[in-house]
């Protein structure tokens, strides 16, 4: 309930480009995020894949495929199902900008060998997250309410088994501790 309206409960919406589930994951998101970049990838085939330097066509790629791919990543919490759809998409960026195709029978390392890179783009969801929980912090706003817990909220959920799912501030404390980030972002000037 905000201002005294009650909020109708949905099984999904898109809000700001990304697609928000009731169940709070983030697959369909993920997946959609990862076909969008594949096609600007294949809109530009030739660019990616021409005689440029291969230092210039890794920036492009970082610069203008994965920032497609990970629009909102700062929201996601990685299951392990989603780590390996994004893997394999950092792997077939590689792979096609090499003109590399699976008859050639090379393996993933390989690859990574010849553009002279690691994987990399699981490390970059952490990275926008703390930045994201900076400008969060800094600001008075409902999210920062909610992570502060002083509005209290949720979906009703019937037991279900297994351990409880992670959740944005779950990452976070993963990384560093929550009052560790607060205290850093409170600390930057605007």
């Amino acid at each position: 309930m905000i201002d005294q309206k009650q909020l109708e409960n949905v099984e999904a919406f898109k809000y700001l480009g990304s697609i928000l589930t009731n169940d709070g994951r983030c697959t369909c998101e993920i997946k959609c995020r990862i076909a969008m970049a594949k096609a600007a990838f294949n809109k530009k085939r030739t660019l990616f894949t021409s005689t440029l330097d291969l230092e210039l066509r890794k920036k492009l790629m970082k610069c203008y495929i994965w920032i497609i791919a990970l629009y909102g990543a700062e929201t996601w919490t990685l299951r392990a199902v989603d780590q390996k759809h994004l893997e394999s998409f950092e792997m077939w960026c590689w792979w096609r900008m090499e003109k590399i195709i699976w008859t050639d029978h090379l393996r993933n390392e390989d690859v990574l060998l010849r553009v002279k890179e690691q994987r990399n783009i699981l490390h970059e969801v952490p990275k926008r997250k703390v930045n994201w929980i900076g400008h969060i912090l800094r600001r008075n706003c409902l999210l920062q309410r909610v992570t502060e817990r002083k509005i209290q909220g949720g979906i009703e959920v019937t037991g279900r088994q297994g351990r409880r799912r992670r959740k944005l501030l779950d990452d976070l404390k993963e990384r560093r501790k929550y009052c560790h980030l607060k205290e850093e972002a409170l600390g930057r000037t605007l």
